[in-house]
């Protein structure tokens, strides 16, 4: 399975953040999966994709060549995409991924949730969203969501992600345990 890991590039995340991706990788290769992610080389992707590669697994990374600039990009990629825009990687995101893994982010991440959550309920995909609650991350982002919800603004009849705030719970939502 082909997995997309949303999440931030920065350097300055609390360890508790960068040890939960760097197990989400190691459990990501152990499994045989594949990591498909941003490319970066530092923070929550960074994280992720040691945890993948120090156990001998296979990831994409997918970015444009520009965004070097901003953040250092992964150079232990099994394969690399390079893309020209910010929408073509999500796309290229969409389009090579099985599931969508949300792990604390900044204003770029949200971005990604949003639009990969909106195309579900549009029905331009039925791909598994999980998202990464580490140490209640998103709980207001989520308590935000549910109010959404409980006044009208949201059609509350299908599930469009789940909520995880271990790996192991990721792996129960992937493997439908």
């Amino acid at each position: 399975m082909n997995i997309c890991l949303y999440g931030s590039g920065s350097r300055t995340i609390d360890k508790i953040y960068t040890d939960a991706a760097y197990e989400l990788g190691c459990e990501i290769a152990e499994k045989g999966h594949t990591l498909v992610f941003g490319g970066g080389d530092t923070g929550m992707m960074g994280a992720c994709a040691r945890g993948v590669h120090e156990n001998d697994g296979k990831s994409l990374g997918i970015a444009p060549e520009w965004i070097g600039g901003f953040e250092p990009l992964c150079e232990n990629c099994s394969d690399f995409i390079y893309v020209d825009s910010m929408d073509e990687r999500k796309n290229k995101f969409l389009e090579k991924s099985d599931a969508f893994i949300i792990s604390p982010g900044g204003i770029g991440t949200l971005d990604e949730f949003f639009e990969i959550i909106t195309l579900k309920k549009l029905k331009q995909h039925d791909k598994e969203i999980i998202v990464f609650n580490i140490n209640h991350f998103y709980d207001k982002m989520i308590e935000m969501i549910e109010e959404m919800g409980e006044k009208g603004f949201l059609y509350k009849q299908e599930e469009l992600f789940k909520i995880a705030d271990t790996v192991d719970e990721i792996f129960e939502h992937l493997e439908g345990k």
